[in-house]
């Protein structure tokens, strides 16, 4: 008995390894070549056959990790992770022998060339992840083949031309994230029939003409993100049969207004953002009982009437951005829920009071409103507010000829000699903070939705800063996910030079896959945009390194705004989640020899207005406005500055 049990485990073993070493054998002599070609064979060794059960790659958690079906007499490869291991090289022509191959994942490396077209042949294919490499050429029609797809990412990459219509083909397609990815023109009407989809991320293309009312129709969206493209709106009526969205993300549109009508039903969404989309008309009241709702955005539009008295109710929202629009009435104090943690509804015309222990414990921004701040715990600030809104005198008004800040960093004196201010208060996701000296002051608003590590607003590096004497100067920055101001304070009328200081230090310079990032953003002085899509990175020749842009500007009214803007351009996820958004090292302004007021400027930021016209009075909550005549000879008033013209 003991011999036969001990012949019949010997036949068994002998049995186990002669299966796992049948593996087609074009697909071994396919995955030693590309072993060999990324420089992986410390991490595969293909001294055994490549679907030994037995072998450290076969986990879910193994990487690289190569998995097999053997489920037939011969073995063949159905999964191939490569992620994240800074592979190089083009994609070598020998992968498309792995006909079998149901997931591929080659995530996060540096890949460059075209996608050959022989990736058609890959039929069998349900996932495949191209993201975040160093790719180019055209997308091909050939993934059109891939009719089995239920996951498909190209992101972040650097591919040229439209989107081909072929993509329409993926009807069982769930997930597509094609962000950052180059594509540009027209989303093909072909794209209809991918009813199926549950995600998509198309943010941060070249992609042109209308939202497609066809999205209406794919009743199975949980996750839409179609942010700093070049499409236009208005959003479509269709998308309020969209009830299974939890995330929806649309923003900087162009041409026509919309509006908030399609919300309807969508009481599935926590996240909601229609930032810079022209959104006009009011807010409806049926959103305060989306009782999923943690994150809303709806700033820089054009939306008009009173906060809707159901926010009165909102116990789930947490974070709320309305600023930037011309919602007026009070801000009562039971719209202001114990969950709510920030709260930003500057440059709007609205009134009202702030709750003493919110104004102290919460996150909050209002400045260009007429809200009573004096229960901020910052007096400076609520100070500053009364001044610029003429409920008292400002102190020293017109005193000064410059400001100098140190942007998210201590005070610093530079070599030649320019006192930078201390700039290291700790800013919140809605905020105002002024200077000691009151001659400055800074706002923001936004927060990095996805960031784990939580809400930070400034950047720092123990690297020394090149191209510069002044290394320790760009140490640290000021950073925002969305709208960032510098406003200098109690300035004498006339012409200033704006220098701004620049140094990318969160993006790497490396041939990694995290050196892959690109950083984009606006900025305006006095309503005037002075920089579009600008990257630091790519200006100053490198990372770390120091770069100086100067400009003009004139102030007539004491008062100088400085506005950082993203525009939902860049990647949003290198080298780690949230890497995006306005980031700035140092501002230093001065005023000009002999420089006097001149109403020939650009642009103006003016206090708020209270002014008796035909015995009616006019409330003008606006800190700023910027007047600039036109052929007619009229005064435009603009109040917002991301929605000037582009140039």
């Amino acid at each position: 008995m003991g011999l036969l049990s001990f012949t019949l485990l010997i036949l068994g073993l002998f049995q186990l390894v002669s299966a796992q070493q049948n593996t087609d054998p074009n697909e071994v002599a396919a995955l030693r070549t590309l072993i060999n070609y990324w420089n992986l064979g410390s991490k595969i060794n293909l001294t055994i056959d490549p679907c030994n059960q037995n072998a450290s790659w076969t986990s879910e958690d193994s990487n690289p990790r190569v998995a097999c079906d053997c489920s037939s007499n011969i073995c063949h490869i159905t999964h191939l992770k490569i992620y994240a291991l800074d592979i190089k090289g083009e994609i070598p022509k020998e992968l498309f022998e792995l006909k079998e191959l149901m997931d591929l994942n080659l995530g996060q490396n540096v890949l460059n060339g075209s996608i050959p077209a022989e990736i058609g042949q890959l039929s069998k294919m349900q996932y495949l992840s191209l993201g975040i490499n160093n790719l180019t050429g055209a997308v091909p029609p050939e993934l059109g083949n891939l009719t089995q797809l239920n996951s498909l990412s190209f992101s972040s990459n650097n591919f040229f031309g439209p989107l081909p219509k072929e993509l329409g083909n993926l009807t069982s397609l769930q997930q597509l994230y094609i962000d950052s990815s180059g594509v540009s023109g027209a989303i093909p009407e072909e794209f209809a029939n991918l009813k199926s989809l549950q995600i998509l991320w198309a943010s941060d293309n070249r992609l042109t003409g209308k939202l497609p009312e066809y999205f209406g129709t794919f009743t199975e969206f949980r996750d839409m993100r179609l942010q700093g493209a070049s499409l236009e709106g208005p959003i479509p009526s269709s998308f309020s049969a969209l009830t299974k969205l939890e995330d929806l993300r649309i923003g900087d549109l162009r041409g026509e207004a919309s509006s908030l009508d399609f919300l309807d039903s969508q009481t599935s969404l926590s996240t909601l953002s229609l930032r810079n989309c022209r959104l006009s008309g009011q807010i409806p009241e049926r959103i305060g009982k989306f009782t999923n709702l943690k994150y809303m955005d709806l700033s820089f539009n054009k939306l008009t009437g009173q906060i809707p008295t159901s926010f009165r109710g909102f116990s789930s929202l947490q974070f709320l951005y309305l600023g930037n629009n011309n919602l007026s009435g009070e801000l009562t104090e039971d719209m202001i829920t114990p969950e709510l943690i920030a709260l930003d509804v500057s440059f709007n015309p609205l009134s009202g009071n702030l709750p003493t222990q919110f104004a102290k414990t919460k996150s909050i921004n209002v400045v260009g409103t007429s809200i009573n701040a004096n229960g901020l715990q910052d007096n400076k600030v609520s100070g500053m507010l009364n001044c610029i809104q003429g409920k008292t005198k400002c102190k020293n008004k017109g005193s000064s000829t410059s400001f100098s800040i140190k942007c998210g960093g201590t005070a610093q004196k530079s070599a030649s000699g320019i006192e930078f201010d201390d700039d290291s208060e700790a800013l919140g996701a809605a905020a105002l903070y002024t200077s000691t000296d009151e001659q400055w002051a800074v706002s923001n608003a936004g927060n990095f939705i996805s960031n784990p590590k939580g809400n930070r607003y400034v950047a720092m590096t123990d690297s020394q800063i090149t191209e510069t004497l002044e290394s320790e100067l760009y140490k640290t920055s000021r950073i925002s996910p969305s709208s960032l101001r510098y406003y200098g304070l109690d300035l004498k009328n006339g012409k200033y030079s704006v220098e701004l200081h620049f140094a990318e230090i969160e993006m790497e310079d490396s041939s990694s896959w995290k050196g892959l990032g690109r950083r984009l953003f606006d900025a305006y002085i006095q309503g005037e945009k002075v920089l579009e899509d600008f990257n630091i990175q790519k200006e100053a020749g490198g990372s770390k390194k120091a770069l100086v842009k100067t400009f003009e500007a004139n102030v007539t009214n004491t008062i100088m705004e400085i506005h950082f803007f993203w525009a939902g351009k860049g990647t949003c996820c290198i080298p780690y989640q949230s890497t995006y958004g306005p980031l700035v090292s140092a501002i230093h302004a001065s005023q000009a020899a002999g420089a006097s007021s001149s109403r020939k400027h650009v642009g103006q930021i003016a206090g708020i207005v209270i002014g008796a016209v035909a015995g009616v009075v006019i409330l003008s909550s606006v800190f700023y406005l910027w007047w600039k005549k036109d052929p007619q000879g009229h005064m435009r008033i603009f109040t917002d500055s991301p929605r000037k013209p582009l140039k």
